[in-house]
């Protein structure tokens, strides 16, 4: 395993009174799948946000891979964000064909075979889909390349109970194993058997950094139980 993340101190407030990341320190290995966890307002969108460069932090760094967030950066993140970006006047294939140019490890044959188990036709216009299907499209998009960060951002909320084992099939089968994938979601009772690893985040701190086993072994609870314990109102 190499190091793939770490974050110094990270901290990131909006105005003078609101802290979203509290000096938050963090280091994710190459390989793993990795649940990033908390309640609304815990810190979970800002801190992906400056992972993928969205957003400056106000202190402390990140370094992917060796590089701060930026042009080199995102040669190696694939990012999937909560809200769809792709324009809806285009085909899939343009759709395709755009990521196969932009994106120098996208493999489009990879994207098309998934596409077509799903019976979404290259020569329809992304605007005709049905939301759950449009949310499998860039699913795909992102699982397509073969990046060293893949962060995702709640991909399984936008889809219905069906086809979430379809969302998770697809990250477990098409992300390089020597990667790292991190999962923002508040559905983790879903998710929870694919995760190797979970980071709880509270009021912008990191509460809790432990392996799934660690967890069953040292608390005798599953992810979801904690979780539940954790953040209790």
């Amino acid at each position: 395993m190499s190091e793939i993340l770490r974050c110094e101190n990270l901290t990131k407030k909006y105005g003078a009174h609101t802290v979203a990341l509290d000096g938050l320190n963090l280091t994710l290995d190459s390989g793993k799948i990795v649940g990033l966890l908390g309640p609304n307002g815990s810190g979970k969108t800002t801190l992906i946000k400056i992972i993928n460069g969205l957003l400056t932090p106000s202190g402390g760094r990140v370094v992917i891979d060796g590089y701060a967030p930026g042009v080199e950066s995102k040669k190696l993140v694939a990012y999937l964000p909560d809200n769809s970006y792709l324009n809806s006047w285009m085909t899939i294939q343009q759709i395709v064909d755009y990521f196969a140019d932009f994106y120098e490890d996208f493999r489009p044959d990879l994207a098309l075979s998934m596409l077509e188990r799903l019976d979404i036709r290259p020569q329809r216009r992304l605007k005709t889909l049905s939301k759950g299907n449009k949310e499998k499209v860039c699913l795909i998009l992102v699982m397509a390349r073969n990046a060293k960060l893949y962060v995702l951002d709640e991909p399984i909320a936008g889809v219905d109970p069906a086809a979430r084992d379809y969302v998770i099939s697809t990250i477990i089968n098409n992300y390089n194993p020597d990667s790292t994938v991190l999962i923002s979601t508040h559905l983790i009772s879903d998710i929870e058997e694919i995760l190797d690893r979970v980071l709880f985040l509270k009021n912008g701190r990191l509460v809790l950094d432990q392996s799934v086993d660690e967890i069953r072994q040292e608390h005798g609870k599953s992810v979801d139980e904690l979780f539940r314990e954790v953040f209790r109102w």
